[in-house]
């Protein structure tokens, strides 16, 4: 017999973890002094714990150890076990490959810029919204600040016309470099015209930054998220969206505050 100091150096368990293991029923001693207390093992018991040892680092909870040492479970429920096991040590092997692809992609950048990223891009889960919306190609990059005003003035004024309720901030989608939808989130559907309609946009996995500052700037937030998604290993999937989360038509452009956002896979 030996006592748990001495057998916890045997087996290279700490003597805390032998005794959680005796409170929850999952190794307990062979016998047990009850004068004194003290915990005494054999050798005999070395294959149970050498069995719980090569399951825990399989990754198994406690409980399913507890199961398999006790061996009521079938073949098919071990094997089921063990394949839900994989599936979930899998997935984490994925996502620690993403993480060590991010670090690497922001080491890249340091080196590019000599400092620290001007913009951080998050990934993001966006969930549909209701909008009122007017879409028109912009003639010119010149004209794209009146023609904007121009869309979110006639939006805007269709919504209190139709007595809607307003539920949120004013949003671009860009389908296309000068193809731009103003859209305006709504509570609860109002009629539609041939100008302004009515419809979702979707819910989307995205690649977000947040640019502070005049919209003048913007070309290089664009800049940023792009070459982000680039080094990423991420694709584009869709049209990209301005949200104006602090605008004024008449505020200072230092002030603004806009969410850029790329729907990404």
């Amino acid at each position: 017999m030996l006592k748990i100091g001495e057998f916890s150096r045997l087996v290279g368990v700490p003597v805390k973890t032998l005794r959680y293991y005796d409170g929850i029923g999952l190794f307990k001693p062979d016998r047990v002094d009850s004068h004194t207390g003290y915990r005494f093992y054999s050798f005999e018991q070395l294959p149970r714990l050498n069995r719980l040892l090569a399951l825990k680092d399989l990754g198994l909870s406690l409980n399913q150890v507890a199961l398999l040492l006790e061996e009521t479970l079938s073949a098919d429920q071990l094997r089921g076990m063990l394949l839900l096991k994989q599936v979930e040590l899998e997935d984490l092997a994925r996502d620690i490959r993403e993480r060590i692809a991010r670090v690497e992609a922001r080491l890249n950048l340091i080196e590019m810029e000599d400092n620290m990223p001007h913009y951080e891009v998050v990934i993001k889960t966006v969930e549909p919204v209701l909008v009122a919306s007017k879409r028109e190609a912009i003639p010119d990059y010149e004209t794209i600040g009146p023609v904007m005003d121009r869309l979110y003035n006639e939006v805007v004024n269709y919504v209190v016309e139709h007595k809607g309720q307003f539920a949120g901030m004013g949003m671009t989608v860009w389908h296309d470099n000068l193809d731009a939808e103003a859209t305006v989130p709504i509570k609860k559907p109002v009629p539609e015209n041939d100008r302004v309609k009515i419809r979702t946009l979707s819910g989307d996995q995205m690649a977000c930054l947040v640019h502070r500052g005049s919209f003048d700037l913007m070309p290089r937030a664009y800049e940023a998220a792009l070459r982000w998604i680039e080094a990423n290993g991420y694709r584009i999937t869709g049209p990209s969206r301005e949200v104006y989360l602090q605008f004024k038509p008449d505020g200072n452009p230092k002030d603004y505050v806009t969410e850029i956002q790329f729907p990404v896979a």
